[in-house]
């Protein structure tokens, strides 16, 4: 039911909200689900706050914070996946191979294939491409979580400060 307050109508602004909402929950869910874009998420919430409301808070100041934002949502994934087979003992293969099973585990192994995948697909890179010791692919295997967890944390709080920016601009 809508209720009609001067020319507001303020049941269509909480369906709005609402709407907004749920785009930042995907985004957050796609810190764990690396498949779900969620940067695009995110953008897609501040855009359709400028639809439904006005894009007059977002200035050149705020797109080009959110822009700095992205880029560190990328760098962070990339990095500490990298960093994180590195300080192991990892290779490129590792973190491709990692990075493969980063998507493909949850699809394989729903919930733990988010752990799991990442591990397996370094442990199988390093065994296939470089001929490690088993040993060894499984310590790269775990660094390569450890790189997931990292990453996946940094992006949430990089993701709540977008968020938190937004709510101050608007």
């Amino acid at each position: 039911m809508l209720f009609i307050l001067g020319e507001e109508l303020i049941g269509l602004d909480i369906i709005f909200w609402l709407i907004i909402g749920l785009m930042f929950v995907i985004a957050f869910a796609g810190l764990v689900y690396p498949v779900i874009p969620s940067v695009l998420f995110l953008l897609g919430g501040f855009l359709l706050y400028g639809a439904f409301f006005s894009f007059e808070p977002f200035s050149w100041l705020f797109w080009s914070i959110q822009l700095l934002f992205v880029i560190l949502l990328f760098g962070a994934d990339y990095i500490a996946n990298m960093v994180g087979i590195k300080k192991f003992g990892g290779s490129k293969a590792g973190v491709w191979g990692s990075t493969i099973g980063l998507i493909a585990g949850p699809f394989i192994i729903p919930v733990l294939g988010i752990l799991i995948g990442p591990f397996l697909g370094a442990i199988i890179a390093e065994l296939v491409v470089h001929r490690r010791k088993v040993k060894e692919a499984i310590r790269i295997g775990f660094g390569s979580v450890i790189g997931f967890i990292t990453s996946a944390f940094t992006k949430g709080i990089v993701q709540v400060l977008m968020i938190v920016y937004f709510f101050i601009v608007i």
